[in-house]
């Protein structure tokens, strides 16, 4: 779909040619009438001069040459006449100007004003107006033409510098119109900007300070974004409260099967413990689940600087001053996801790998411009190839000796498709496990 600014570029080019063509059409059609309107008033008091030339001689009528321009004298002067008397009034029924030379200029069928004669080799486009008179009790018609090719080609000119001072117009005017729109459009940019910073979560609100035609909609999505992050604050206290809820129950129900009363129902033992312990990874997983925040919130955002030195900081006090925990992560770089889920996410994998490690745990992450990519390797026995899939399932472990519930890599692999990422189990470099995420900057 083409932008505001295109529709509206298009709009004003098709509107500005449309009415440019019908102005300038009709401004020439105007300037040509009136100024063959000019031309018509000067040949109608040529024709009356050599009607008031034409005065009474010995023999007749004669035309006194003296009152009659020196143009009409010339060959193909450009201006000429005719005058047409009534059949036998006189012996010659037709007078012409010496400018004609040997050619003739036809009589118009009517009076008033023609343009559709021409003369002479170079081929003069005439515009002659005939009129007629009764003098001296003769009636006659005079015809009178001048040359229209030289105003023809002047107006062409005209219309030639016209098209190009109008081209020259409607860039300025786009450019005009461009620069007008771009500056109006600037809180819409700002807008989207902003929405922009809000899924990457570096701000939770957009700027109030809008336009009144964009305030309605800015004071919804922030009304909408207040009213999705209390819903999840809400949602995340309830399911917190359920599960210490059904902790103290469930503890209790395990601790009954464990008891000495049932010491003479051995298998009945075995199948409480067995479907009380499904019970309660199959709850820890939908509790995880439900609480994720999935896609980045609206100035969600995890501090690597300030969150992961004290995680590791928690692990090596947990595991032992033995293991080294290192991180090699971008300064100042901050993750646009919410913090508890990023710390349930990394909490996993480094637990994971703490208890697997020998002697080394890394944790690395580098930005890239669609994605993050994540790392977590240790220097611990690795998972082979064939084995490395099951791991993944929840509640599955391959060394019972080790503690832990084997949901770990479960819960992380419910973060990561919530967050639409991909998630594989590698040989690190280190010699152990490695733990490859990557995480889509937008969802999928």
């Amino acid at each position: 779909m083409k932008s505001i600014q295109a529709r509206l570029s298009l709009g004003l080019v098709a509107v500005l040619v449309m009415v440019g063509l019908v102005l300038a059409q009709l401004t020439l059609w105007l300037f040509e009438a009136g100024l063959q309107r000019y031309l018509e008033n000067g040949l109608r008091k040529e024709s009356e001069n050599l009607l008031v030339a034409l005065v009474r001689g010995p023999a007749g009528l004669q035309l006194d040459e003296r009152r009659i321009s020196a143009a009409y004298q010339r060959p193909f002067s450009g201006y000429y006449f005719r005058i047409d008397f009534a059949k036998g009034s006189l012996p010659q029924s037709t007078w012409r100007s010496r400018s004609l030379w040997d050619l003739d200029m036809p009589k118009p069928d009517a009076p008033g004003l023609s343009d559709s004669h021409q003369l002479g080799p170079e081929g003069q486009q005439l515009l002659v107006l005939r009129a007629d008179y009764r003098r001296l009790g003769q009636d006659i018609s005079i015809s009178v033409a001048q040359d229209y090719s030289p105003v023809r080609e002047g107006f062409r000119r005209m219309q030639q510098i016209g098209l190009g001072m109008g081209l020259v117009a409607l860039i300025l005017v786009l450019v005009l119109q461009r620069i007008t729109v771009t500056r109006s459009l600037r809180p819409l940019e700002r807008a989207r900007q902003q929405i922009a910073q809000l899924q990457q979560g570096q701000r939770s609100q957009l700027d109030a300070e809008v336009p009144s035609e964009l305030a309605p909609l800015v004071g919804q999505i922030n009304h909408l974004l207040s009213h999705t992050e209390d819903s999840l604050r809400r949602s995340r206290n309830a399911l917190g409260n359920l599960g210490h809820a059904l902790k103290t129950p469930l503890a209790v129900l395990l601790s009954l099967a464990a008891g000495e009363r049932l010491n003479d129902l051995p298998e009945v033992r075995a199948q409480l413990r067995e479907q009380l312990e499904q019970i309660q990874q199959r709850l820890a997983r939908e509790l995880n689940r439900a609480r994720l925040a999935g896609d980045a919130l609206p100035g969600a955002q995890f501090d690597c600087d300030a969150e992961l030195p004290g995680l590791l900081g928690t692990l090596g006090m947990i595991h032992g001053d033995g293991l080294l925990l290192a991180s090699d992560v971008p300064p100042g770089l901050l993750l646009p996801w919410d913090r508890e889920d990023v710390l349930e996410l990394l909490g996993n994998l480094l637990d994971n790998a703490c208890k697997w490690a020998d002697s080394e745990v890394r944790v690395a992450i580098a930005p890239s411009a669609e994605a993050y990519q994540l790392w977590v390797d240790d220097d611990g026995p690795g998972i082979p190839e064939g084995q490395r899939q099951q791991v993944l399932e929840r509640g599955s472990r391959l060394d019972e000796q080790v503690d832990g519930h084997g949901l770990g890599l479960g819960i992380v692999r419910d973060i990561v498709e919530a967050w639409g990422g991909r998630l594989a189990l590698l040989q690190s470099p280190l010699g152990g496990l490695r733990v490859s995420i990557e995480l889509p900057r937008k969802a999928r």
